[in-house]
């Protein structure tokens, strides 16, 4: 049967050493900047070369995680970053950002890229895009069940990795602006402060936004059998005692032994823990949060998991041949799985006096290993009958010989680094009005919004009935739900059908969609929640990815928005309730029910501000803000850009007209009573 890695959390060097002691396979870290856990204690450089000299030493391979999105001036950090990894060997790289992946593609070709769980890869269109843009591994979003991860791994080449322990995001991880906009504290840049975990009520619930923490322990073994590579412990910012308590579980498990759960949930949980996403029960079960009792109950074995996370485990297999024979040096040979040879000599062998040494004791003396890595997986003893050997000849002959092989295991293994940057080709100089959109139902269109916007985002399955009432095909852009966990067939489907009804484009906001666009024959519209926030994921999005356009991240304060260079024609969204997470696993529907509801749920936090819930289709609800994004007052700060997009959400057919008039110059452009202006006017942390 496949077994799969273990990966653990390594937030600082003393939960690093407690992840490699009890059996981790590879380990995560950040630096101190450019990773999505920058509250971390994480590593400086000096500090990574001796965590890799720690790891490879003890045969545990090193991913550093470069998992934020990137604005333009950070290049020379992630130039740095990047040729540190080269220089000391890491085994790998995981990335959100598309332009991280193409600059590291090119500095750094040698180093394997995976793709972050930030990159929402949810669907098998999506993990296939990832894979063609070079990604090696595939870290697939927490929300699938098994049926889905199994459709998935069986159907691309890449490994895949998933998450099998600890916390649970809400939102679908990279679909998160919940932090930014509320603190300006971004998760997509590491800097989340967790603003779910607080109190927002609906109906009995007063903490609708924070799920149990996922654990799958007891199904490593299915997850090994549907084929998947690497099974994640989340946990860079939690204590070494619980990285040991995680992965020592998570060991136990897959030898089929059964794991110690209570330690596990002592260590830390949320009112226990939750399979719901794995079996596809996606129910109120699922939700829970940090009690006193949680709390109380790690009191009792971190002194016990401290002396465990101490403890070596001795990973490193080795094949050693001894060899004492008369008037010849004593030797010691040894090799290890990764080819690495060493050999050591002492004195020759005295003739025995009395009692001769035999093979049991050198046998006995040489297995000794405890406190290192090493275990024999053979040992060839060749000893001359008669012979005296003290049993001090022999312990230092094995401590010269493991002392070398560890100095060649720990010496650095280099990937080139050519420190080549992607050729960017300049933006040309415009001072355009921008082109107006609107995403819109048909519901919500009429004559006066249509006459007002140049071109039509339309929910995919509405386009035919557009048609059928008349709207210009050139105008409509067709809308790929940008979470589509299910009904990528349908999806598909239905984008083949358009070039032969005159439509030419598709918005996608996820890899997955953009591949289905493209597969359809479709020119692709980039959607904002692709986080395209700097030059380089511009380029790498028209060149590899296929846009014909794209919105930039809503992330972005207007002067680097406008700085962002490339001739990829780029957007802004300049009007709506700004889309703050996405569901898989409804709150509202959860405690109240979609009746109830009736798709137009609302979650009040602690302070008395209600944020709306919506749906289309039941399978994915997305949380929104409470006021909208206004900018019709000041549009000529937005010449250039080559279009807006108003982004309506629950707006009436009357509303929706009346804000394109106003965007349009028809109508005053006064904002209304409560508005916000996003993030444009304020730099995310």
């Amino acid at each position: 049967m496949n077994r799969p890695e273990i990966l653990a959390p390594a937030g600082s060097f003393e939960s690093l050493t407690a992840a490699v002691n009890c059996g981790a396979d590879a380990v995560y870290l950040g630096g101190k900047a450019l990773n999505a856990r920058r509250n971390a204690g994480n590593f400086d450089e000096e500090e990574l070369a001796r965590a890799v000299e720690y790891c490879h030493l003890h045969g545990t391979k090193v991913l550093q995680t470069i998992n934020i999105v990137m604005f333009d001036d950070e290049l020379p950090e992630l130039l740095r970053a990047a040729e540190t990894a080269a220089r000391l060997g890491i085994d790998g790289a995981i990335v959100q950002d598309f332009g991280v992946l193409s600059v590291l593609k090119s500095a750094v070709p040698e180093l394997p890229l995976l793709a972050s769980t930030q990159m929402a890869v949810h669907n098998l269109a999506g993990a296939r895009e990832a894979e063609r843009l070079g990604c090696r591994r595939v870290v697939l979003a927490r929300e699938l069940t098994a049926d889905e991860i199994g459709h998935i791994v069986s159907n691309i080449s890449a490994e895949t990795e998933v998450f099998v322990h600890g916390a649970l995001c809400m939102s679908v991880s990279g679909q998160c602006y919940l932090s930014s906009m509320l603190g300006g504290r971004s998760g997509n840049r590491g800097l989340c402060a967790q603003p779910c975990r607080l109190p927002f009520s609906v109906g009995n619930a007063d903490h609708a936004l924070s799920l149990k923490d996922l654990s799958l322990i007891e199904r490593v073994r299915e997850l090994a059998g549907l084929g998947v590579r690497s099974l994640k412990i989340e946990g860079r910012m939690k204590r070494p005692e619980y990285v040991a308590a995680a992965v020592t579980a998570l060991r136990t498990a897959l030898d089929g032994e059964a794991p110690d759960l209570e330690t596990l949930r002592s260590v830390f949980s949320r009112s226990g823990f939750t399979t719901g996403y794995f079996d596809g029960r996606r129910t109120a079960s699922m939700f829970g949060i940090r009690q006193k009792e949680d709390v109380t109950a790690a009191s009792g074995v971190l002194g016990r998991l401290a002396q465990q996370a101490a403890q070596v485990y001795p990973r490193i297999e080795v094949e050693g041949a001894f060899s004492a024979c008369r008037d010849e040096p004593v030797s010691l040979s040894l090799r290890d799985c990764g080819g690495n040879c060493v050999f050591a000599q002492a004195d020759p062998p005295q003739e025995a006096r009395t009692k001769p040494t035999d093979e049991e004791r050198v046998r006995q003396s040489l297995s000794k290993t405890g406190g290192t890595p090493y275990r024999f997986a053979t040992l060839d003893i060749d000893l001359e009958a008669g012979l005296m050997l003290p049993v001090s000849q022999i312990n230092s002959l094995r401590r010269d010989a493991f002392e070398q092989l560890s100095r060649l295991r720990s010496q650095p293994h280099p990937h080139c680094f050519s420190g080549i940057v992607p050729a960017l080709l300049p933006r040309p100089a415009r001072n355009n009005p921008p082109l107006l959109r609107a995403r819109c139902t048909l519901s919500q269109l009429s004559d006066g919004m249509s006459g007002c916007c140049d071109e039509l985002i339309l929910p995919l399955n509405e386009i035919p009935r557009a048609l059928e009432q008349g709207i210009p095909a050139k105008k409509i852009i067709a809308e790929i739900p940008r979470i589509l966990f299910e009904g990528e067939d349908e999806a598909a489907q239905l984008l083949s059908s358009l070039p032969g009804l005159g439509i030419s484009r598709a918005w996608a906001g996820n890899l997955g969609g953009a591949a289905l666009a493209r597969e359809a024959g479709l020119a692709v519209c980039g959607g904002w929640s692709l986080n395209l926030t700097n030059s380089h994921a511009l380029r790498e999005a028209r060149e590899e990815i296929g846009l014909c356009d794209a919105e930039l991240s809503f992330e972005l304060a207007l002067p680097k928005a406008k700085s962002v260079g490339d001739p990829l024609p780029a957007g802004l969204v300049a009007y709506g309730s700004l889309p703050l997470m996405a569901f898989r696993n409804c709150p509202v529907r959860a405690r109240i029910g979609c009746d109830a509801c009736g798709q137009n749920g609302r979650l009040t936090d602690r302070k008395g501000v209600s944020f709306p819930v919506f749906c289309r289709d039941h399978r994915v609800s997305e949380l929104y803000n409470t006021v909208p994004l206004w900018l019709a007052d000041r549009l000529g700060e937005y010449a250039g850009f080559s279009f807006l997009t108003l982004w309506f959400t629950g707006e009436s057919a009357e509303r929706c007209a009346a804000v394109a008039r106003a965007y349009a110059g028809k109508a005053d452009p006064a904002p209304p009573a409560q508005y916000t202006r996003g993030l444009y006017y304020r730099n995310v942390l």
